[in-house]
Order: structure tokens, then sequence, then C-alpha cells
């Protein structure tokens, strides 16, 4: 696969116990992702709460042969409200999410069957800064390399799934 039009991917996850605590958050914003069926791609809706008008993206993401930090090429269109609510009429299995802004990380709050749901992430511009990257003390497992914590997966994840996923690291 060419990296001609997409860029390298980096990132590391973590599994958190309960969301920051509010003086630390510098940024908010709601997230609703669309994995389109039978597809690499993600559509996704996401609104700031001061701004009225959402922001409308579709992804494509080719994962890296091997886990790690290095999660594979990426690939972002802007889209239009019109653009986007053809491909959302697609099939696809969806999350809510609410990202909260704590530098470096950007913490997911999970609604619905993922509530309870905790995952900080770090991206990077190197291989380099992404290694050396020292996990947040707030941090109950590093799950970068867990398939079970990816977006796509936990779109599709059932309730009960989730919980003993969350079992497994203490939660």
């Amino acid at each position: 696969m060419s990296d001609k039009y997409a860029r390298v991917e980096r990132e590391r996850r973590f599994l958190l116990a309960a969301p920051p605590p509010p003086a630390a958050v510098t940024a908010t914003r709601r997230i609703a992702d669309r994995y389109l069926d039978g597809t690499r791609l993600r559509l996704r809706m996401m609104v700031e709460p001061d701004d009225a008008a959402p922001i409308y993206k579709l992804t494509q993401k080719i994962p890296a042969e091997h886990p790690g930090p290095v999660q594979g090429l990426i690939t972002n269109t802007y889209l239009t409200r019109a653009e986007y609510e053809v491909l959302a009429a697609l099939p696809a299995a969806t999350l809510d999410k609410t990202r909260l802004g704590v530098p470096p990380l950007g913490i997911d709050v999970f609604d619905g069957p993922l509530r309870g749901l905790v995952l900080a992430e770090a991206e990077f511009d190197s291989d380099e800064a992404a290694h050396a990257f020292r996990p947040p003390v707030a941090a109950v497992a590093e799950v970068t390399t867990d398939p079970r914590f990816t977006g796509g997966r936990l779109a599709r994840a059932e309730r009960g799934e989730l919980l003993g996923w969350l079992a497994e690291y203490g939660i």
C-alpha cells in the first residue's frame, strides 16, 4: 500500500479507571463514529460545545503489519454535511463518545453500551517520540497492542464483552 496520500499514524492507547478531573480538561468535543460495514472506512461527526457547525470526516485506516505504536497509514477527507449524510445512510457499526483534551492526551469517555470505558491516547510525529512517551499516571494499562480497544472493534462490542475485557484489567 502506498503512502502517497496517507500519513503514518503513530499512537499509544491507555486504559483509565475514570475520566480526568474537570480542572485538567482544556477542550471537549462530542464524537459520533460510524464504521462502515465491510470496509476500513470511518465516518465521523465532531461537535465542539461552542461551535454550532459540526465537522465531518471520512477516514481510511490501513493497519500496520505488526502491533505497536505505529498503527499504520491514515487518510482523512473533510466532508460537507450533504456528503456526510449520503455516506451515513450506509450500514455501519456506531459508537459515541466525548473527547476530553488533557494535553498531550485525548481522553475518550464512551457512551451507550461502552459506558464506563475511558481510553487515553497520545499521537506522535516520530517512532522515537512514541517509544519515549511515559504513560499517564492514571493509566491502568497500556492497550496499544490489544485489538479489542480499537475503534472498529469497540463499535461492534456488546456490553458483556466490554465488561469482561475491563475485568481482565481490574476495572
